[in-house]
């Protein structure tokens, strides 16, 4: 297994992601990390933390997409930019996952682009996870990329996400539970009543229902459906709650489950590939457990059992 990742690409970039690459290499075993980004401060930065360079490979490249830059002008005008590249070598199979913390826009559009949505899926959607306070976790999906959905996205969100949840987590015959202002099927606004009715048919996934945002940590399901500016304000939220508590010293083993950093990154469901995209700010542990993601999504085979769902 080779897993590519774009060392330029973050707000505390190449310092941290290489950081990052070395922490992983340590706890994955028979998989290759394959460096993309400046070759010369790579080695630097290997040098100073002692790490073997014959652990790695490297793939130079000075080009950067830079975090405020518009993401579909700079990924067509920087083919050699460090998120370019490691497109290039996932369609072209010479890696088999993919994982940056750089431009979200500039990852999506490479995705889009190079590695192409499966055929049947409406719209890719990114998720994320939020823990549950008996120890387990929630899949919420999407979490940004689709502010606006229909009945039928929303429909393929509930199957996507069983199939990581599945998959990648291990929770057997995952329970799928919509996000509402009420538990009734009739709740809500058009959209959520809509999504009901035809979840509430499905023999794709296991639909428990209408779920309420009292329930996002209870155990009531194990994912979450929404459109992506309903998940954005749930995962932001969540964010809060974390560095909240963090402010006011009231950390506790719960609370301390809401860092991103223990998480790594959001996966993109409904490509043809494995794509995580990390947070912008993330620091070294953040950047380890993107790769450890990404590494489990391609040991489960992930794009292909979503791809083997939808012929």
């Amino acid at each position: 297994m080779r897993i590519g990742i774009d060392i330029m690409g973050g707000d505390f970039a190449p310092q941290t992601t290489t950081e990052g690459a070395i922490l992983a290499q340590k706890e994955l075993s028979n998989v290759e990390l394959v460096l993309i980004g400046d070759e010369s401060v790579i080695s630097s930065i290997m040098d100073e933390k002692g790490a073997d360079k014959s652990n790695f490979s490297i793939v130079h490249t000075t080009d950067i997409i830079g975090m405020g830059e518009h993401p579909i002008k700079a990924f067509k005008q920087k083919p050699k930019s460090s998120i370019g590249i490691g497109f290039h070598l996932l369609s072209s199979g010479e890696i088999q996952g993919f994982a940056g913390a750089g431009n979200t826009g500039a990852m999506m559009i490479g995705s889009m682009y190079s590695v192409k949505s499966i055929p049947g899926i409406i719209r890719p959607c990114i998720t994320s996870v939020l823990p549950k306070e008996n120890g387990g976790v929630n899949l919420i999906l999407d979490v940004g990329v689709n502010a606006d959905c229909k009945p039928d996205v929303l429909y393929q969100f509930g199957v996507v996400g069983s199939i990581y949840a599945q998959n990648v987590f291990g929770i057997e015959n995952p329970r799928v539970g919509l996000l509402n202002i009420g538990e009734e099927p009739e709740k809500g606004n058009l959209l959520s009543q809509a999504s009901n009715n035809l979840m509430n048919d499905s023999k794709d996934f296991n639909f428990i229902g209408n779920i309420e945002g009292r329930d996002l940590f209870d155990d009531k399901c194990d994912v979450i459906v929404c459109d992506g500016f309903t998940g954005n304000v749930v995962l932001k939220e969540a964010e809060a709650f974390y560095y909240l508590m963090k402010k006011r010293g009231m950390l506790d083993d719960y609370f301390s489950r809401f860092n991103y950093e223990i998480y790594g990154g959001s996966p993109i469901l409904g490509i043809n590939s494995n794509v995580v995209v990390g947070h912008g700010i993330s620091n070294n542990e953040a950047i380890k457990n993107m790769i450890k993601l990404t590494a489990e999504c391609v040991e489960a085979d992930l794009s292909k059992k979503i791809k083997e769902a939808f012929k």
